[in-house]
């Protein structure tokens, strides 16, 4: 079922960031409903939030609707989630006291839902005693805040007090509306992104991860109330909420994390792209350019599944399998070598697959060789399907 948001918009230079918010959701297929501040619309005209949400801009109390019903209040009993971004001093002061007075602030008082501020404002209005003590005052109520970012303020300070970003935003939301209980209790290890393995001070090997599929599965897991640890090769993606990135660059880095968090782990999902050989010698001194050819010697890096396998115990252990061909032979092959539960095995040449997009294509197979194939889909939907495997593989 279409979840609803709304988001109400108050009188700050940040308002027109608000527009991005309401565009990224939409793009989740959320039902986005905004209602400005009389002040807010002096930055930003409610025709731009009608033309991304696809509805109308709520401004009035006393907006007449073409069904009966008391505007407010049916915003208030139709929605899922309340974001106030940016949310000013003037509309948090105004909830923690009480005071409803116009169409927001009384929608926010009869809302049932999780009402989430994502306050913006100038760094002393932010840090005053006064704002800190509001605020404070409503997380003891239940109020939920994402905090501001901090850099340079439309004012011209440095600081705490700019709307936090977008992606930030957003992400927090979808945590907030697809969170359940499920997993909860379950500590869940994934590895993520490619390894880095140094030749000399400028240059080395890796390969074409992003990191898309674990950052996805580790945001997945957090959704459903696991505790995730992310051992994360080098990627440029954001870590997503709630989760305990742990930075790495070499494979045999990645070994040494992924053993040292192992024991506590009731789960591991590898869906690192872990470099098989390293050099074996690497220069202190950037190596110079010469006529001749020159010949690198590579030596193997250690297989962190299979060393996994080997001691795993009652543990779920999930490989991943990208191959160009023989997808299901390799894949069988890896879980009886390596003592994995199943595997998720994908074409990296098929379009829609592989490791850059923010799609995949695979197929789950079994120790027995059966298998299960799926379409294209995002990753973080491929990301769920995994879970529910794990879920069924910790509970039977």
């Amino acid at each position: 079922m279409k979840k609803n948001v709304v988001i109400g918009v108050t009188g700050g230079i940040a308002a027109y960031k608000a527009l991005d918010i309401v565009s990224a959701l939409r793009k989740k297929d959320i039902n986005i409903d905004v209602i400005m501040s009389e002040n807010a619309c002096e930055f930003v005209t409610p025709l731009s939030f009608e033309s991304l949400s696809n509805n109308a801009v709520v401004t009035d109390t006393f907006n007449r609707t073409k069904s009966w019903e008391i505007e407010h209040i049916a915003l208030a009993k139709k929605a899922d989630l309340f974001l106030i971004a940016p949310a000013t001093a003037n509309i948090i002061g105004k909830v923690a006291h009480g005071i409803a007075d116009d169409m927001l602030s009384t929608t926010i008082m009869a809302a049932r839902c999780p009402i989430v501020f994502a306050p913006a404002m100038n760094t002393f209005m932010y840090e005053n005693a006064i704002v800190q003590e509001n605020i404070n005052s409503l997380k003891g109520k239940g109020y939920h805040f994402i905090e501001p970012d901090s850099g340079r303020l439309a004012c011209g300070d440095l600081g705490k007090g700019k709307l936090q970003k977008t992606d930030i935003i957003v992400e927090e939301v979808m945590n907030y509306l697809e969170t359940t209980k499920e997993l909860e209790g379950i500590n869940i290890l994934v590895t993520a992104g490619p390894t880095v393995e140094k030749i000399d001070p400028m240059r080395y090997i890796t390969n074409h991860s992003s990191g898309k599929m674990g950052y996805a599965i580790a945001e997945a897991a957090v959704r459903r109330g696991a505790s995730v640890k992310l051992v994360s090769g080098p990627t440029h993606l954001q870590t997503p909420y709630k989760v305990e990135r742990i930075d790495i660059e070499s494979a045999l880095e990645m070994y040494e994390a992924v053993h040292e968090h192992f024991e506590w782990a009731d789960v591991v999902i590898k869906a690192a792209a872990v470099a098989d050989y390293r050099p074996l010698n690497v220069s202190e001194e950037k190596i110079k350019k010469s006529g001749d050819d020159i010949a690198l010697a590579l030596t193997r890096n250690p297989d962190i599944l299979q060393s996994l396998g080997s001691s795993k115990g009652n543990k779920i252990l999930v490989g991943f399998a990208a191959e160009t061909k023989d997808i299901t032979q390799y894949a069988v092959e890896k879980i009886k070598n390596k003592n994995l539960d199943f595997i998720v095995a994908n074409n990296i040449k098929e379009e829609h697959a592989g490791f850059k997009g923010d799609t995949n294509i695979a197929a789950i197979i079994n120790k027995d060789g059966t298998q299960t194939q799926y379409p294209v889909m995002s990753k973080l939907q491929l990301a769920h399907i995994i879970l529910d495997r794990v879920k069924l593989s910790l509970f039977i």
